[in-house]
């Protein structure tokens, strides 16, 4: 919970992977001729095939010799009777991209927290004169067996590879509201400076706790609901196109509240006295060396990214580590089969918290879920997320990430892929235990959706030894 997770990502369900699939659909192909791409450069909405070119007019005649009557002007050809159409095509014409104002893509979330989600999203989508995606509009309307009838209001937008910012903002009748919005910059890394800027609020009903430790039993689960403000700043400063020396700032005030879930025990009933409980506050300080040399950001074939970072947490004050201290290392890389078509994914982390007085669990390291968080929650896709809590923490992944199919025809090209992975991590509280010793393992299977250049829809299932998980959203896991 050092870094809250996005509410809206794991909402979008499969409706990332779907939006995926429905950008396929309504882009027109790259391989259209030139004369039907804008030749201004704006921006269009494509939700449909392109009409087909208006038939070049007919010539005009010439004048008639003097004393004689010229030809006479055709009049307009007889329309044929049509076949009526069914009743129904009124409400099946908002299902077909071709003649729908919007894709109405189904949500179908499921998550091991928040239960199946179901709903609509209206999506549009806005693309250049190159056929990229350049905007997602996505309201939706959902229904949670938890929270009730909810609707999110999105925008992302992808002005360019270097520059891109999104706000999403969500309420349900009981418990959970929302709002996040973020700012990037230099992306690239083409000029001296890069900026990431986040502000979110976001009141979320499902978080669990079990306990500290890795071995904390399931049979101990509790709920509660978590209310939280965050303001973060990432400024880099890029002293080669892969070196960059980054600072991060980031404020935190968390309310750990009862939980709400009907079935499942609230935190304060058995666990009373656990730290983090009420209203707490966290400044955090970080430094951090990147080396990065991946391809792509969003969509990585090949490099490899490697994090070193230090920093100190306060819980009054801005410069002094009166909550704890914090090390670790972060690495990602990426290496290419083209023979298979496919690429293999790797991914660690390791954090270590050297002092640490009085440390909310929520602060404290922890891995479960599918989001990879530099500094924050580790992925293991088999349990929830923030399933173990602990002083610190190891987590590792692999996925072998294979093209499957390509879909081309009138539609702008659109990958499905298929990945195998193999999630592996634990929690301690000594800084001298063996990180990979007592591992929890999680087997799964990953299907993606890729419109390239920046969308890439999820949907990740992890079998563990606690049962079956499934995670859906947008981006790659790492």
């Amino acid at each position: 919970m050092s870094n809250p997770p996005d509410r809206a990502l794991v909402y979008w369900a499969s409706a990332c992977f779907w939006i995926t699939l429905a950008a396929g659909v309504a882009l027109p192909s790259r391989a259209d001729e030139a004369s039907d791409r804008p030749l201004d450069g704006t921006y269009g909405v494509r939700l449909a095939q392109l009409e087909p070119p208006t038939p070049p007019a007919t010539p005009a005649q010439p004048p008639p010799p003097p004393g004689q009557t010229g030809p006479t002007a055709p009049g307009p050809p007889a329309t044929p009777p049509g076949e009526p159409k069914p009743w129904y095509s009124a409400i099946t014409r908002w299902f077909d991209p071709s003649t729908a104002p919007f894709i109405p893509v189904p949500e179908i979330a499921v998550d091991p927290d928040a239960g199946t989600t179901l709903g609509i999203i209206p999506t549009i989508i806005v693309t250049d004169q190159n056929n990229d995606i350049r905007k997602i509009i996505a309201p939706d309307l959902i229904y949670n067996p938890y929270f009730g009838w909810g609707v999110h209001g999105r925008i992302y937008s992808y002005d360019s590879a270097d520059e891109q910012w999104s706000v999403v903002t969500g309420i349900k009748e009981r418990v959970e509201r929302e709002f996040d919005g973020e700012y990037q910059i230099g992306r690239t890394r083409q000029d001296r400076w890069s900026f990431n800027g986040s502000l979110i609020y976001d009141v979320d009903g499902t978080p669990r706790f079990y306990g500290l430790g890795n071995e904390s039993p399931a049979i101990n689960e509790t709920d509660y609901t978590a209310q939280y403000e965050l303001l973060q700043a990432q400024a880099g400063y890029n002293i080669t196109h892969a070196w960059q020396l980054q600072y991060t700032g980031r404020f935190q005030n968390v309310d750990v509240l009862p939980g709400t879930l009907a079935k499942i025990a609230s935190i304060q009933t058995r666990f009373s006295n656990i730290l983090g409980e009420g209203t707490n506050r966290e400044f955090l300080n970080r430094l951090s060396i990147v080396y990065d040399t991946r391809d792509d950001i969003t969509i990585p074939t090949k490099g490899a990214e490697v994090v070193a970072y230090g920093g100190m947490a306060s819980r009054n004050g801005v410069l002094n580590d009166s909550l704890y201290t914090e090390a670790g290392f972060d690495g990602r890389g990426f290496i290419p089969l083209e023979a298979a078509k496919a690429v293999i994914a790797m991914h660690m982390g390791l954090r270590y918290l050297p002092t640490a007085h009085d440390v909310p669990f929520w602060a404290l390291s922890s891995i479960g879920g599918a989001d990879t968080v530099i500094g924050g929650t580790q992925p293991l896709r088999g349990f929830g997320e923030g399933r173990f809590y602990d002083r610190d923490s190891f987590s590792s992944s692999v996925e072998f990430r294979r093209d499957l199919m390509t879909f081309h025809a009138v539609a702008t090209s659109v990958e499905l892929e298929l990945a195998p992975f193999v999630d592996v991590g634990r929690v301690f509280d000594r800084t001298s235990t063996l990180p990979f010793d007592q591992l929890h393992k999680v087997y799964g299977m990953g299907f993606r959706g890729i419109a390239r250049p920046f969308v890439v829809g999820y949907v990740d299932i992890g079998w563990g030894s606690e049962g079956a998980a499934v995670f859906t959203g947008l981006n790659y896991p790492f």
